[in-house]
């Protein structure tokens, strides 16, 4: 049978033929791996990771790497005055998308801006979403139970439970801390500057009762 490609007056392989071009030139998105970071102007420069094709003049094709994309905006869950950040590190996977007009004004300025130029769903209009992630890189233990702010490796975590929230790891804390509730500790607790309501220190303060030393129990640090 003939291919229908080298037939002539067929309008409906023309018209194929001529969609399947025009789509082979619109981006819409894609998987890619950064290869490095700016954490000032927060893009990155991304490497797509589903090849191109070229064709010679005798109609061979091959494979060939897509060019890296430069100065691509990071896309963080931002919003209301608040931000969720984290480390971006070369290797990480990313969805890259690709705006359906030119996003070069709006970047630079911000606001709504015209169009600097007039090209559509083109590789020089890609934002970096973080977090899609290929089968060889999934995370372990993912829990079904909650909301998890962790490590990769899970060796530090914020879970969050319908009435619970559990931490684990080392927490240092800068600020008052106002508790409604009981506090149960397992572990020692210490404190030098700390005060207490009558503005006596943990180190400092005694019961005023069980008379041991003049009436009194001893402070934390007697001897």
């Amino acid at each position: 049978m003939a291919d229908r490609r080298e037939l002539l007056n067929d309008p409906e392989e023309a018209m194929r033929l001529a969609l399947e071009n025009w789509q082979s030139k619109m981006w819409t998105a894609g998987p890619g791996l950064i290869e490095s970071y700016d954490p000032d102007a927060q893009t990155v420069s991304v490497q797509l990771t589903t090849r191109g094709s070229v064709s010679d003049e005798a109609g061979n094709t091959a494979a060939q790497d897509m060019p890296l994309l430069v100065d691509v905006p990071v896309v963080f869950p931002r919003a209301g005055g608040f931000a969720i950040t984290f480390p971006v590190i070369p290797g990480d996977e990313c969805l890259v998308v690709f705006g359906s007009r030119c996003i070069d004004g709006w970047w630079q300025s911000g606001g709504v801006q015209s169009p600097l130029e007039d090209r559509m769903h083109d590789l020089s209009d890609a934002f970096a979403i973080l977090g899609p992630t290929s089968q060889p890189r999934v995370l372990a233990d993912v829990q079904t139970d909650g909301v998890e702010m962790r490590t990769e490796d899970r060796s530090t975590y914020l879970k969050l439970t319908a009435g619970t929230i559990f931490i684990k790891g080392n927490i240092v804390h800068e600020g008052d801390v106002t508790q409604t509730g009981n506090l149960t500790t397992q572990g020692t607790v210490m404190g030098t500057v700390v005060k207490t309501t009558s503005g006596t220190g943990l180190d400092t303060h005694d019961h005023g009762s069980g008379a041991l030393i003049s009436g009194k129990t001893p402070a934390p640090n007697s001897n």
